[in-house]
């Protein structure tokens, strides 16, 4: 492991000048900064927090800790969950929470610049204001965008349109050493080298920190219609989402989830909109179902075939919600699936594993199946669409260290069983400081002494988020 330095008071002093009324140490730092939004993965409190304004603050802060060897952590919202938002060494925490203006529209290009702090709300109402989409739908709509680009995120509409590395034109970045490069650039593709701006992405503010956007938008549908789709069991549901798509039905959202989940988020949010029994059936599962257009008539045409496509597969029944009333409510208790489980749970840890859409009845239920054996409750929802499975590890009743031991014990094989199929680690939250070990054992000793040959290149001094994604403290 690298050699790090301590936090002086003549390294504040530098770091004063640097970021002027931005700087707070000691009982001003938030005791919110010592985690994220899971954390078994550690709890530590930075020696220092900074909220800088600009890039020039940015980069005269990294220059200032590269040479004195003093580890940093960037942070947006804090909303991940892997732990690569915590200082685990302490040090410098950069939170640029404050850097939050939407800078301009180009609706010529179709493309908007933000600073890394715009949450993902704001941009997502705001380009609806003006008859805008901006596509990526991460299930936390109060994450930073800085935040999704660095996890690559997700979301409920990456079936249709892709994930967030989609969406990301150019970026403005501040590299551990100081230097601010720009990587992209406004144009719809290239081939002018190496992409840097496609190693940025995802790269879990291990490689540099963003503080500039330019993210591609595109005109909003004028029709959306959902559909909620109730199954006996799992199985059946999931054996439908390749008919699905192999119909060309284009979903622009296509989500499964089991009874349980559904029911806790109900119990969450106070009101229930899927129906648990139809025609004396208990329903087991669900697909949760999104078209989006341009007309009435095309989206109808496409609910009418995927209606009768559903109920040949095996579904109960279908419900169409048709008004936008009507559809937020059929979300709302998938928005509120992670809230619901972190309220009725005191220990839980979570597998974001992606795997092909054909295997995720089979991998669900190895999933369950071992999750008992090992004395754990499991909770599970996801992206049917593009096989990102989202499978929560529960109990109330077990002392942290023996949960620990069980889901370690857990993951161990899930991940293995997930390789074994064709799948992989993570599909939208990343790897950070909790599955290091996990990715080791899915790519192979090669493919992350590539990624930490990256990392030393962007960062000689290994001073950016230590002991993330490929360079473990351990």
């Amino acid at each position: 492991m690298a050699q790090y330095n301590q936090v002086t008071p003549e390294i504040i002093e530098q770091l004063k000048l640097a970021a002027p009324d931005h700087v707070f140490t000691g009982a001003d730092i938030n005791e919110d900064y010592m985690r994220d939004e899971m954390p078994i993965y550690g709890k530590k409190m930075p020696d220092v927090l900074i909220q800088p304004l600009t890039t020039e603050e940015i980069s005269a802060v990294m220059k200032i800790c590269n040479e004195n060897l003093i580890p940093v952590t960037p942070r947006g919202a804090g909303t991940g969950l892997v732990g690569a938002s915590v200082a685990m060494l302490g040090g410098v925490m950069i939170d640029t929470q404050k850097m939050n203006q939407i800078l301009e529209y180009d609706l010529d290009n179709m493309i908007v610049r933000v600073q890394p702090g715009v949450l993902l709300n704001d941009l997502a109402e705001d380009c609806t204001r003006q008859g805008l989409l901006y596509p990526p739908d991460p299930g936390e709509k109060f994450a930073c965008l800085g935040g999704n680009v660095s996890t690559n995120a997700g979301g409920m509409r990456a079936v249709k349109y892709g994930a967030t590395r989609d969406y990301v034109r150019a970026m403005k970045v501040v590299l551990p050493t100081g230097e601010v490069v720009d990587f992209g650039a406004q144009v719809s593709k290239t081939s002018t080298g190496y992409s840097l701006l496609n190693l940025m992405i995802g790269s879990e503010g291990t490689l540099g920190i963003i503080t500039e956007l330019t993210l591609k938008i595109i005109p909003a549908p004028k029709v959306v219609v959902s559909l909620v789709v109730p199954f006996l069991d799992l199985e059946t549901a999931i054996a439908t989402v390749p008919k699905i798509k192999n119909a060309q039905l284009d979903p622009q959202a296509l989500e499964f989830m089991e009874r349980e989940i559904v029911l806790s988020s109900e119990r969450f949010i106070g009101k229930s909109t899927f129906p648990k029994e139809m025609d004396g059936q208990e329903v087991g599962a669900y697909l949760l179902i999104t078209f989006d257009g341009k007309t009435e008539d095309e989206v109808m045409a496409k609910v009418e075939e995927c209606c009768e496509l559903v109920l040949s597969a095996g579904a109960i029944d279908v419900l169409v919600a048709d008004s936008p009333t009507k559809i937020r409510d059929a979300w709302a208790a998938r928005s509120g699936f992670l809230e619901a489980i972190e309220a009725e749970t005191k220990l839980l840890d979570e597998c974001d594993v992606v795997v092909p859409i054909t295997k995720i009845a089979e991998f669900l239920n190895f999933a369950n199946a071992y999750g008992k054996e090992c004395g754990l409750e499991i909770k599970s929802f996801g992206h049917a669409g593009d096989g990102n499975l989202h499978i929560y590890q529960c109990s109330n009743d077990l002392e942290e260290e023996e949960f620990k031991k069980r889901v370690d014990k857990y993951f161990n094989v899930l991940y293995k069983q997930a390789t074994a199929i064709g799948g992989l680690v993570s599909g939208e939250h990343g790897i950070g400081r909790g599955k290091i070990k996990y990715l080791r054992e899915c790519i192979g000793e090669t493919s992350v002494n590539l990624m930490y040959g990256i990392k030393k290149v962007f960062d000689p001094n290994l001073i950016l988020n230590p002991g993330k994604v490929c360079y473990p403290l351990e």
